[in-house]
């Protein structure tokens, strides 16, 4: 994992979606551990996130947690607005909430209740982090860097799961098109692109355990010996909310282990 022997984000203000499990949380972890002043965790499992942002607070860390469902216009409005009042700036916003599809569909057998509920989290819920957190940035001058959770399966077709695809497709597109507009206010959009990462939210959409949901990714991996963690997404998250991706907006990191399809 990364050195700590820099603090990275000293001092920086964050708000992590989808903070109370699997990436979010090891991202809220990696953040206080670089220096990030103020962490908000922003989730809607209430008790797992008071826990999380419970055992991360540090007399040099501030770190709370605020009920979100990202699907909710006004939710997003809210979280944004009532950090900036409290903590007096937002330096950096992870939209990492998200959800899998509920079962393999394909174009054949489409369920659009199901894929409006997908869109609205994975879609909806994105686009209003972002739209929130850049008129916070904007507003009050700073040059932000806000990061959202796409997926390998952003760049390519997929044999199952259309809905899923389709929504990160769009992730993509967001994070292109709003880079291009927020480059003038020294804002940079960007996203990272995991392989399947065997969270509690993944183990639970294929009903397997940690163990076996990394083998089936592992399997589609060209480097061998290692399983993608959520720590590994962390890190690269944390590569672009700070200093030394000064230069980089526009971006789908990858971080797949050379993921072939």
């Amino acid at each position: 994992m990364t050195s700590l022997t820099k603090k990275k984000l000293a001092g920086k203000v964050a708000i992590i979606t989808g903070g109370a499990s699997g990436i979010g949380e090891a991202t809220a972890r990696l953040f206080a551990d670089h220096g990030a002043g103020t962490i908000i965790i922003a989730d809607i499992q209430d008790e797992l996130g008071h826990q999380v942002a419970t055992s991360i607070a540090t007399p040099d860390c501030i770190c709370t947690y605020v009920h979100c469902d990202v699907s909710d216009d006004d939710q997003v409005k809210s979280l944004v607005e009532s950090t900036v009042q409290n903590h007096g700036k937002l330096d950096i916003m992870f939209s990492n909430a998200g959800i899998l599809s509920k079962s393999d569909q394909t174009v054949l057998d489409f369920d659009f209740t199901q894929f409006d509920r997908l869109m609205a989290i994975n879609v909806r819920g994105m686009v209003a982090c972002v739209k929130e957190a850049a008129r916070a940035m904007v507003d009050g001058r700073v040059r932000g860097s806000i990061i959202c959770t796409a997926s390998v399966a952003a760049s390519q077709g997929t044999k199952r799961r259309t809905d899923y695809c389709m929504s990160k497709h769009a992730v993509l597109g967001l994070v292109r098109s709003a880079s291009k507009q927020l480059g003038v206010h020294g804002i940079r959009v960007n996203c990272v692109s995991p392989n399947g990462v065997a969270t509690p939210l993944t183990c639970g959409a294929h009903e397997k355990s940690v163990e076996e949901v990394e083998e089936i990714y592992e399997a589609k991996m060209v480097l061998k010996g290692v399983h993608l963690r959520a720590g590994h997404v962390a890190d690269a998250v944390l590569f672009l909310a700070s200093n030394e991706s000064e230069l980089i907006t526009g971006h789908d990191l990858l971080v797949d282990g050379g993921f072939q399809p």
